[in-house]
């Protein structure tokens, strides 16, 4: 469609097609008929090989994500691509070509439904109940056991540190008049906050006790978010990757919440009520999981 649209009706354009309007009025951009047709298929096929290239290093759990990216580029690149060649059609120069406001509103609508039924999809998916069975201990009754675990993310950490030096650089800098203060203020406002960020998110610690579980983030180990045994539908361990989740830190993808400092071993973790999961990666994680399924089962027996 992306190619072949402007091919079939070529004897209704003209020789430049119009492919660029900053506003409502006349277009200030163009391309040669072949370029028109070449260019968003190019960038289809770019995004798609990328996709399938991905796909060969994620695992099955992480395929619903393909559709979120495919299902609003697709749309995306056929809805502007019959909006030029309609601004176009008919016209002897691509100077008078017109691109009407209602038609960029309806590509921007058809693409956040794309993106919006992608999603919802994604997250259906990857919300089943895994195949193989929980991992559990065997808990004496007599017995209070406890499970930890950290990792941290030296990229992160560095990054944190870096920013955090150049903030206060620039602080020295406005205390002494070096450069203009707004260029300095906004220079801090940035590292500033690039700093605060990656300190937070560059270090995680979990805790499974008769609690539930506590995910505590950063050096200081704040904020924190906590589940009691009876919040929490199931626990397992998973082998996750970047790729999968769509990058570093706190991460939201079809795949749920994840909270990624390192490829590999993840504990997720489903709370009660929610269709989606939550999974940080910490080492010894099927052990953390097993610990808290066996307290869950141990909360359910002494209510019963």
């Amino acid at each position: 469609m992306l190619a072949g649209l402007p091919w079939a009706v070529r004897g209704r354009l003209p020789g430049r097609l119009a492919t660029h309007w900053s506003g409502p009025g006349a277009p200030d951009g163009s391309m040669p008929l072949w370029a028109a047709a070449v260019f968003p298929a190019g960038v289809w096929l770019l995004t798609g090989l990328a996709v399938s290239l991905s796909r060969l290093r994620a695992r099955a759990g992480a395929r619903p994500w393909r559709g979120i990216v495919l299902a609003p580029t697709g749309t995306a690149l056929v809805g502007a691509q019959a909006a030029v060649v309609r601004a176009n059609l008919g016209r002897t120069d691509w100077h008078e070509a017109r691109q009407p406001a209602w038609a960029v509103v309806l590509i921007l609508a058809l693409t956040g439904a794309a993106l919006a039924v992608a999603w919802r999809i994604a997250v259906n998916v990857a919300s089943t109940t895994p195949a193989t069975a929980p991992p559990e201990l065997d808990l004496p009754e007599d017995e209070r056991l406890a499970w930890f675990s950290h990792t941290a993310n030296p990229w992160l950490q560095s990054l944190s540190a870096v920013t955090c030096l150049v903030a206060a650089g620039t602080l020295v800098a406005l205390g002494i008049g070096l450069a203009r203060p707004a260029t300095l203020w906004f220079v801090f406002a940035v590292c500033g906050v690039i700093a605060l960020a990656c300190g937070v998110f560059s270090s995680v610690r979990a805790k499974v006790s008769e609690a539930g579980l506590e995910v505590a983030f950063g050096p200081l180990g704040w904020p924190v978010r906590r589940w009691s045994p009876a919040a929490i539908e199931s626990a397992r361990a998973e082998q996750r990757r970047p790729s999968e989740v769509g990058g570093w830190g706190y991460r939201l993808s079809g795949l749920g919440t994840t909270v990624m400092l390192r490829a590999g071993d993840c504990l997720v973790v489903r709370p009660r009520g929610r269709r989606s999961d939550f999974a940080v990666s910490v080492d010894d994680a099927e052990r953390g999981a097993a610990l808290l399924n066996s307290l869950r089962r141990r909360g359910r027996a002494g209510i019963d």
